[in-house]
């Protein structure tokens, strides 16, 4: 007796195959679309917290925050001396950050939500917005 041995897949087997894969995809594809996203607004919250320690330590040297006008350019760039007389050489930071999106964060004094606010204005770049077009600021948790 002769044994026929099969060396391929059946259609429904490879019909089975993709249903599954397509199945997994369409679970899995969206949670890992959001991913970048996610990890910018993470990004921006951690370059908003480090400008407001350079904040804090500028103010701890001068008694006070950077005047509106001079924005967060005083931590970098030396001021006048009389609106930081003990301003640090070499500055508070190396270089001022981009948003993750590729805009300057917006520095406010006094600040809409506490004394002092950095914000991003997220993914679109305008203010307000929902989802990843959310405004990211420094009063935020």
């Amino acid at each position: 007796m002769r044994r026929h041995n099969s060396q391929g897949f059946t259609l429904i087997e490879i019909l089975v195959v993709v249903s599954i894969l397509a199945i997994l995809g369409a679970l899995i594809v969206p949670k890992i679309m959001d991913r970048p996203s996610e990890a910018r607004v993470v990004a921006a919250k951690q370059d908003i917290g480090a400008l407001v320690s350079a904040l804090k330590l500028y103010k701890l040297d001068n008694g006070r925050y950077p005047a509106q006008d001079q924005g967060l350019q005083a931590l970098i760039t030396k001021p006048s001396a009389d609106q930081a007389p003990n301003w640090k050489s070499g500055g508070y930071l190396d270089r001022l950050p981009k948003d993750p999106w590729g805009h300057d964060y917006i520095y406010l004094n006094p600040g809409l939500h506490g004394e002092i606010d950095i914000m991003s204005y997220g993914a679109d770049g305008q203010q307000g917005g929902e989802g990843f077009d959310a405004d990211v600021g420094s009063w935020m948790p």
